[in-house]
């Protein structure tokens, strides 16, 4: 066990970072100049251009930003007014009347061009992906891989899904959080428009506004009706929510901001799809096969946990505490922490991270501070990374970097005990009975995923129903989903139609009279 002081941020050098340079071709000029390169209509000297009524516009106060790796500034977002963000949502509205006409097999043809183009500048997008967003270079490669195959897949099936189906009567409006820019938000995009509509995007305020207009400039190149704009949640919501010709709203975020936006939707009917957080969790309750949990837990830090599917609560059987322990912290210990394009030499490959920074400063300082307020209330630390086992380049900014954290009991007053983190902070709980186990896995009103570990199919069988998230795996973690997968959630961490396959095109398509859509909506009736 390490000391408080370990995570806090520093500015300097490690002893393993002291022969570590920058990737070659890699800095952030480096990309921006490519970007300048393949989409010059988008890029402009030092800023990125909205996209709406078919042009690129050099409108919208263009806010400094700084990137999270190593706090290299970067390009901001051209946030755009409320009154500009009407404009755009009413030129969408008269392309959504043209896109709807066009036949499938064009709509097909331009979508499939797209992913070939996103697929030829795969590197740069996985680039931009690390600096914006701070994301290892495995993880961002995934990413664009993630959206490109998962789109391919509906153009392969899209006319068996929209037999007899209709696009919406408006387009449909994207607000996504910034931790999946490709797979999330792109993805939604592209299977929107293939499925007739005209779409909209909000880039996300944290990050990924250059990554979000390499992809929208290729797409628009091939005819996709895209619109995409920035700007403040708040000053932007009555266009992008409200507005009446909007056909559908499709958001993924925090419970907060999607509550405002599950009330709006609500009052004014409209179809939706709020995917929204929740406290993912693992229960382990007589179970003995260790070998496999050590061999999982380094990967359920991906990307820093910042992931809707990622588990930050155990919720551990007592009398196995202490073989858990044994087989966890040896893993969490094995977690290779640093600057995602740190390498021992500039033509070595990117390193293998399970994590690079978390989004920004301000959200590392928060965890922190959670950190340590738990503490002060009696939880404890079981264990804290060690900023001298990460790799750092001499000097650099490390106020975004959050080491491995791991508390016993937080306290119920923490909102570590019933909120994800959304960072590399593991909770536990420990408990006694059944009854327990259940109470501390669905502490949060509804969850995406959970896990329970037993040894015991039957005992499985008889709990994992009991256990409010969506899904539930057998001693694996469950992903969000792609293709034919059904995604959705329960309580809170959902409202509307639920997605996933067909589900998916449905959602932002009209069909048969009197057809009603399966999702979660809070009068518990089906939405039509």
């Amino acid at each position: 066990m390490t000391s408080a002081a370990d995570t806090t941020p520093v500015t300097g050098t490690t002893a393993a970072a002291s022969a570590l340079v920058l990737k070659s071709g890699a800095c952030w000029a480096d990309a921006w100049q490519r970007c300048l390169a393949v989409a010059p209509e988008a890029f402009r000297d030092d800023r990125v251009l909205n996209l709406w009524n078919a042009r690129w516009q050099a409108d919208g106060r263009v806010l400094p930003a700084t990137s999270p790796v190593d706090g290299t500034p970067i390009t901001g977002p051209p946030r755009l007014d409320g009154a500009t963000a009407h404009e755009a949502v009413r030129a969408s509205l008269d392309q959504h009347r043209a896109w709807r006409h066009v036949p499938l097999t064009e709509r097909r043809a331009r979508v499939a061009a797209t992913l070939d183009a996103l697929a030829q500048h795969r590197e740069l997008l996985a680039l931009l992906l690390v600096w914006e967003i701070g994301k290892p270079w495995r993880l961002a490669q995934a990413d664009v891989d993630r959206a490109v195959d998962g789109v391919r897949w509906y153009v392969d099936g899209i006319e068996e899904m929209a037999e007899g189906r209709a696009p919406l009567d408006g387009p449909v409006s994207n607000i996504a959080s910034w931790n999946y820019p490709m797979s999330v938000l792109v993805h939604a995009l592209l299977v929107q428009a293939l499925a007739g509509n005209a779409v909209i995007a909000k880039t996300p305020t944290d990050g990924g506004v250059a990554c979000l207009t390499l992809a929208c400039a290729l797409a628009a190149r091939e005819g996709i009706p895209v619109t995409l704009v920035s700007g403040s949640g708040g000053e932007l919501s009555h266009a992008l929510v409200r507005a009446p010709e909007i056909g559908c709203v499709s958001f993924v975020g925090g419970r907060d901001t999607g509550a405002a936006v599950a009330t709006a939707v609500a009052d004014l009917g409209k179809r939706h799809i709020l995917e929204q957080e929740g406290l993912n969790t693992w229960g382990i309750w007589d179970f003995t096969d260790w070998d496999t949990l050590t061999a999982v837990v380094p990967r359920l830090f991906d990307y820093g946990k910042q992931r809707c599917t990622a588990y930050p609560r155990f919720v551990v059987q007592r009398r196995l505490f202490d073989a858990f322990l044994a087989a966890y912290l040896p893993a969490v210990r094995s977690l290779r922490v640093g600057h995602p394009l740190a390498v021992g030499a500039p033509e070595d490959p990117y390193p293998t991270l399970d994590f690079g920074p978390v989004i920004n400063a301000s959200k590392a300082e928060e965890l922190r501070d959670q950190v340590a307020e738990a503490v002060e209330r009696g939880a404890v630390p079981l264990h804290r990374g060690s900023t001298a086992d990460a790799r750092f380049l001499p000097g650099q900014d490390t106020s975004a970097y959050v080491q491995p954290v791991t508390l016993l009991d937080p306290p119920r007053s923490s909102p570590l005990h019933h909120a994800e983190p959304f960072g590399p902070v593991d909770t536990i709980v420990l408990v006694d009975t059944e009854a327990e186990l259940l109470a501390a896995m669905n502490a949060s009103n509804g969850a995406l995923v959970a896990t329970l570990s037993t040894d015991d199919p039957a005992t499985y069988d008889r709990l994992a129903p009991q256990i409010r998230a969506f899904k539930v795996g057998h001693g694996v973690p469950r992903s969000r989903g792609d293709r034919d997968e059904l995604f959705g959630g329960h309580g809170a961490s959902w409202r509307g139609a639920f997605v996933g396959g067909e589900l998916l095109v449905r959602a932002v398509t009209r069909g048969p009279a009197g057809e009603r859509l399966p999702g979660n909506f809070p009068d518990r009736r089906l939405m039509p």
